[in-house]
């Protein structure tokens, strides 16, 4: 992508000019009042249209689907679509995602979290986490609110801006609620454990001078503890499944000065000099026991919606929004000599074996389990206007500022300071009341509490994101042509971005014995200007009862990268009544984000070959000894060591990826089968420019394998080397633009609503098929396939996932049974013929019923996974054996629900 700078103030004013002179001109021609074309917006534009299916591929997830559900979270509703893939926010709040601890996220097409754009009433949402996130975190929203989901599956930077490259997903909000209701939930699963509760309270009122929605969220849920699904991590040894644990053992592995790997004492209350040759059957650890598959997660949220109605043709309106949520992790106990290595002297008062030794892993069992911790409050308000410009034109303009702000940490951990002062005998003390006592680590049950009181310590780390921005919109119809009326919108946007993140002091210096983690700030801001246009071309032809083109166009300049233009194009075909063909080809953009801008910049002695080293000695027609002589290297430079001083961290000289996505599609609706509507859309996503982390061992070996330096890697910004010494003096694993992306597949719908029995009935089918996700980490890298895999660090691509529901309703009584599929895939990091190289296909059953014998209350319950099926194991994953991002591992479970509105 090239982003140049220029002024951003001719284009707003063009875009702004051009429609009401457009209005003028043809009131003035004598033409009447205009007919408009609906009154409907849909996701995907912003000119009002008369069909969501003339915009794109859309999915809707209305309010009955979301209350049939039983859904809690908003994460879970859209980790259900076909459409959604790879790695994101796991309802379990158990693992990692990239927002952190606790957070949920939707990834489209499975192309990350931060290429798909979150909307909320088609304004933009702050990120959300515990500081300088990525994407929005869906815990905020509360589901009680709701009126319906939009998704859209198709590229949309040229109607919305950044990150809309997989696709959008517009969450919209009841309007015009009358009355109030207050409902309760309650669940668990069929093993007694999992609660999941939920109360909601919404209340609204509204007339012909405005309109209030106010409503209160409480929901909360239990734990569920690994080893009662998973009872210990398993591997295969001998062709069999066995438990395998991890090597952090908790009496103390060793490497002797002999060479020999040694294991101490591990039996409570045991001799405390013990021990013998480590074995990996006999002294790892089964972590399971002290994880949660389930840990507890708590949210509450505030939210009030209101307009009031100001003149005939101009009302207000605002939303404001407050969620603070609260969530936990357990983890098991820490470890020693995974950060600073821990050398202890033969003569050393608690070595037993008398020679010098290397720890190279002790778990602190005496201390217990640790605890992750996370508290985030997350505020959103909105202010706008809008308005009606004579009876053709529609206009609005608000302001939007979001807020987020987040704590979190960890229980005992070690500073690893202290843990050092513990072992030098210069400056501890076995006297009781000692500042500094001395610390035995050779042996399970010898460390003292006092050690554990003096070595462990609580990190608290703060962080937040800040959203701040202004919009003006305006759409409506310029002319009539003899098809029908042009429609247009246009429109700009004002926006700043901020994220930051302080880590714990003790974890900033490398202290404390955890990953060492920086500072991260930074903002940036972007001023954007869009026109559209829906042009109609032909109407009433035979085979084009309506032909439209849609277009459109925005204009982006960052402070950070300068300026861009996206564009979109589409042809909307009606060829008969029953029977519409579309087609849309956009260009997008993702920028980058705040911590790979601004993470903090660090340097560090990294392991790294360099293949200059020794390079005279290589044949004279050689590639590496041909390009480090035109380097200049010397002539017999051997490489000092085995590692090199390497810069990571962030990279402000980052630009954005670049994306074109193409979607074709048809809509049927066979005069045959009254009530039956089918489609089907082709969608390929090519991204370019897209950011990678490159280890600087790589960056030297292609640079030196590629013909006359000609590789991208071979510039200064990514090593440089002392001229005198040939030695590599910076080299830099910063992310970079150097990857490329392409998605491509086919996704087929189905609604047919019918009656049976007297049941008014309703069937709806969604499948995805995935064809292929192939990615080049760098130019000159060999291609991966993604598709039909499961990975363990982007999550599952299987080829199939289809989500169908049967619903039916007479009277009081309606019900629904739904199945999710999930194909079968193949572990990328196993070798064919072992244990778990692949997953087979899978099928969850939910049914739900609901008795409603008055408008004023109803009763729901329903059963999720009907069937109890068992998640598969999966080589690529530890943590209970499975991808929980994509399997469920709670197994069956239930839920009821009251409802009572007045």
């Amino acid at each position: 992508m090239s982003f140049q700078r220029a002024p951003l103030a001719a284009a707003v004013g063009l875009l702004l000019c051009a429609a009401p002179a457009q209005h003028v001109f043809a009131q003035e021609a004598g033409e009447g009042p205009a007919t408009t074309l609906d009154a409907v917006q849909v996701t995907g534009s912003h000119i009002k249209r008369l069909q969501i299916s003339g915009v794109g591929p859309v999915t809707v997830v209305d309010a009955e689907a979301i209350e049939r559900s039983g859904a809690t979270s908003v994460d879970t509703l859209l980790q259900r679509l076909p459409a959604s893939a790879g790695f994101a926010g796991s309802q379990s709040n158990a693992y990692w995602a990239e927002n952190g601890y606790g957070t949920s996220q939707v990834n489209l097409r499975g192309l990350g979290i931060n290429r798909t754009l979150v909307l909320l009433n088609g304004r933009r949402v702050v990120n959300g986490g515990t500081g300088a996130n990525s994407s929005v975190d869906l815990n905020m929203i509360p589901v009680a609110l709701i009126e319906r989901i939009e998704v859209l599956k198709d590229g949309a930077s040229a109607i919305y801006g950044a990150d809309a490259v997989a696709g959008v997903v517009n969450i919209i909000t009841k309007k015009n609620y009358d009355g109030a209701e207050l409902a309760v939930r309650y669940g668990q699963t069929f093993e007694n454990d999992g609660r999941d509760g939920a109360i909601d309270l919404v209340w609204g009122a509204h007339s012909d001078k405005g309109s209030l929605m106010a409503g209160l969220s409480y929901s909360e849920g239990g734990t569920v503890n690994m080893a009662s699904r998973a009872p210990c991590g398993l591997g295969e040894v001998d062709g069999r499944l066995q438990c395998v644990g991890s090597s952090t053992t908790i009496g103390g592995r060793a490497l002797l000065a002999d060479g020999r790997r040694v294991n101490f004492n591990q039996t409570p209350g045991g001799n405390g000099d013990f021990f013998e040759p480590y074995s990996a059957v006999k002294h790892n650890y089964n972590g399971n026991p002290t994880l949660n598959a389930v840990n507890p997660i708590k949210r509450i949220s505030a939210s009030a919606l209101g307009d009031m109605q100001l003149g005939e043709d101009l009302r207000l309106f605002t939303e404001l929004m407050y969620t603070n949520r609260r969530s936990n992790q357990l983890a098991a106990p820490g470890g020693l000599g995974v950060y600073r290595p821990i050398n202890i002297a033969a003569d050393h008062p608690t070595n037993p074996t008398g020679q010098d030794l290397l720890l190279q892993r002790r778990r602190l069992e005496e201390a217990g389990p640790r605890e992750f911790f996370q508290e985030t409050n997350t505020f959103r308000a909105v202010l706008g206007l809008e308005g009606q410009l004579g009876t053709d034109w529609d206009w609005s303009a608000a302001i939007n500022w979001g807020r987020n702000t987040g704590t979190d940490g960890s229980t005992k951990v070690a500073n690893l300071d202290r843990v050092d002062r513990t072992l030098d005998r210069s400056v501890c003390s076995n006297a009781p009341g000692a500042a500094i006592p001395c610390g035995d680590y050779l042996g399970y049950g010898d460390i003292s509490q006092r050690v554990l009181d003096y070595i462990l310590f609580t990190t608290r780390d703060h962080g937040g994101n800040e959203q701040k921005s202004f919009t003006a919109n305006l759409s409506g119809q310029l002319f009539e042509m003899p098809a029908g009326w042009v429609g247009f919108a246009s429109g700009i946007e004002v926006r700043k971005e901020r994220g930051w993140r302080d880590p714990d002091p003790l974890t900033v210096l490398g202290i404390a014995n955890t990953n060492q983690q920086d500072p991260i700030a930074g903002e940036y801001l972007a001023k954007e200007a869009f026109a559209e246009l829906a042009v109609p071309l032909l109407q009433g032809r035979r085979f084009a009862e309506s032909l439209t083109l849609n277009a459109a166009v925005r204009y982006s300049d960052y402070d950070l990268f300068g300026e861009d233009i996206n564009y979109k194009v589409g042809l909307d075909w009606q060829i008969v009544p029953s029977l519409k063909l579309r087609a849309n080809y956009a260009t997008a953009f993702r920028i980058p984000n705040i911590p790979e801008l601004f993470g903090g910049i660090a340097e560090g002695n990294l392991t790294t070959t360099d293949p200059c080293s020794g390079w005279s000695a290589q044949p004279a027609g050689s590639t590496v000894r041909q390009n480090c002589q035109a380097y200049g290297v010397p002539a017999g430079y051997v490489q000092p060591g085995n590692t090199i001083l390497t810069t990571s961290g962030g990279n402000k000289d980052l630009e954005p990826e670049d994306a074109r996505s193409l979607t074709v599609g048809m809509v049927w609706t066979p005069g045959f089968a009254p009530g039956l509507t089918l489609t089907a859309d082709y969608f390929n996503i090519r991204i370019d420019n897209a950011i990678q982390r490159i280890d600087g061992s790589t960056k030297l070996a292609i640079c030196y394998n590629t013909p006359g330096l000609a590789h991208p890697f071979c510039g200064r910004d990514n090593f440089t080397r002392n001229p005198v010494t040939g030695e590599v003096d910076f080299l830099s694993s910063q992310p970079v633009n150097a990857a490329n992306e392409r998605v491509s597949g086919i996704d087929l719908g189905g609604l047919y609503e019918f009656e049976l029995g007297g049941f008014d009935s309703s069937f709806s089918l969604d499948v995805s098929y995935l064809d292929k996700y192939d990615v080049r980490p760098f130019p000159g890298a060999e291609v991966i396939g993604y598709a039909g895999k499961i990975t363990g660090g982007r999550g599952s691509y299987t080829h199939w996932r289809a989500f169908s529901s049967l619903t039916m309703k007479r009277d009081a009584w309606s019900g629904s049974y739904s199945l999710q599929y999930i194909g079968k895939a193949d572990d990328i990091n196993a070798a064919r013929g072992d244990i778990g190289d692949h997953a087979p296909s899978v099928a969850y059953h939910n049914v739900q019923l609901k008795y409603s014998p008055v408008k004023s209350w109803d009763v729901s319950f329903g059963i999720d996974n009907l069937f109890d099926k068992q998640p598969p194991f999966i080589q690529s994953y530890t943590d209970a054996n499975t991808d929980t991002m994509t399997y469920d591992l709670l197994g069956r479970r239930w839920y009821a629900r009251l409802g009572y509105r007045w």
